[in-house]
């Protein structure tokens, strides 16, 4: 590094994708890394999220490997490289299953994997409380003001705070487009997670096969669908039940309503009656699920303005449909860890450096947007090309997702690095 200090680098925003990017960066010497976070303390909302081989590749590439296998769930022997079984809502028929050699259903609770990262960040990197409100850029210097009148100044900012991000706002100002808001996809997700002994016993003693609990599985139905996965090492059973009004094309939800809430078991079992009685079995056992109203964003024209960029859900926030939204943003993390921590950088090439981020990363965020939007419809039998030929959904089904587990993350970086006109480094 030719820099006479140290890179200073700031991240707003304590998720996973953040504290994966700063637990990364802070090994350098080269780089002196503060991490921002608005909430009193780390946390996360959500139960069960899934990582496809992409995303576990991203987590071995940032060194967080061994954490991540203490505490993932992963589908028992035979059908450890199932990621789901697909079958039908109105009788639990098979269709068909889709497979990730050596992952299969990969999966933590959100939480639990947020805790095992933050507690192996460095003293004195994570700052709470601070809420960032503005960002000014001049020459190559930063300043970011928070909430409660701090200010910090930094030589490059990764805005890493979420769907509702407030530097998304800066950078599309900067790049002279009109502000970004999450939007309402139409969809909401009933929520819950069942011990896995009171499932297994009600499936007993209804005579249901206890197959459909060992192995993650997906009901799909009209405008509706479920899925289910183990989490906390097999003890529960994370439940997600979709409903999707399509009666206007452009979906509203209300202002002044939260987009999380609880829903009574009565609300929830309406929604999927006349669903088989796996399915109907499943829900029973939810006595209190919370409802979660689905947002994603448009694609961006960019995600990067001078020396900001955008990471996470803050750049690309998708519908969950994929289970690739945590996934999209280790592997923006993944790159700007491998090009940031190149001694290769100088200072004055960091606007170039996130440059090339955006374009190897833009693209492949998008796709996967994208294409989340589009399982949606996959698997609410909304698809023209498969909803009335079930051989044909079950074969989509089973190979759809290879293009997205199988990404080379090296070949992003050697894109990036061959726009730097960087040598290769080992």
């Amino acid at each position: 590094m030719q820099s006479k200090s140290p890179l200073r680098i700031a991240i707003v925003g304590g998720g996973i994708a953040g504290v994966a990017l700063a637990l990364d960066l802070c090994r350098h010497a080269h780089l002196q890394v503060q991490l921002f976070e608005s909430a009193a303390a780390f946390g996360e909302v959500g139960a069960g999220v899934s990582f496809g081989a992409n995303a576990v590749r991203a987590i071995a590439g940032l060194g967080l490997g061994e954490p991540y296998r203490q505490i993932a769930d992963q589908t028992p022997a035979p059908w450890q490289d199932v990621w789901f079984e697909w079958r039908r809502g109105v009788d639990a028929g098979y269709l068909s299953a889709s497979v990730a050699p050596g992952v299969g259903q990969s999966s933590v609770h959100r939480a639990d994997f947020l805790d095992a990262l933050a507690s192996r960040l460095p003293d004195g990197i994570a700052c709470f409380g601070k809420r960032a409100v503005q960002v000014t850029q001049q020459a190559e210097r930063l300043q970011i003001r928070f909430s409660d009148g701090t200010e910090h100044e930094c030589d490059l900012l990764i805005g890493a705070d979420g769907i509702k991000s407030s530097i998304r706002d800066h950078v599309l100002q900067g790049l002279g487009q009109p502000p970004a808001a999450p939007q309402f996809s139409g969809t909401c997700a009933y929520r819950g997670l069942i011990d896995s002994e009171i499932l297994r016993g009600a499936y007993r003693e209804r005579g249901l096969d206890e197959h459909l609990i060992d192995v993650p599985q997906m009901y799909l139905g009209l405008d509706a669908h479920i899925l289910t996965f183990p989490v906390k090492h097999g003890r529960l059973i994370n439940v997600v039940a979709f409903t999707t009004d399509r009666s206007r094309p452009d979906p509203q939800w209300p202002a002044d309503q939260p987009w999380v809430r609880q829903a009574s078991q009565a609300e929830m079992l309406d929604a999927f009656s006349g669903w088989s009685e796996a399915a109907q079995v499943l829900l029973e056992c939810i006595p209190t699920p919370s409802l979660w109203a689905l947002h994603d964003l448009a694609e961006l024209p960019g995600y990067v303005h001078g020396r900001v960029a955008l990471i996470g859900d803050a750049a690309h926030a998708m519908l969950p449909h994929q289970g690739a939204g945590a996934g999209q943003g280790l592997e923006d993390a993944w790159l700007l860890a491998r090009l940031l921590g190149d001694p290769q950088l100088l200072d004055a090439e960091v606007p170039l450096m996130l440059a090339a981020y955006d374009a190897v990363r833009r693209p492949r965020a998008c796709q996967v947007q994208r294409t989340s939007r589009q399982a949606g419809e996959l698997y609410e039998l909304r698809d023209p090309a498969t909803a009335a030929d079930q051989a044909r959904l079950g074969q989509t089904l089973a190979q759809r997702f290879d293009w997205l587990w199988n990404h080379d993350l090296a070949a992003d970086l050697q894109q990036a690095r061959r726009r730097l006109g960087w040598l290769q480094t080992a």
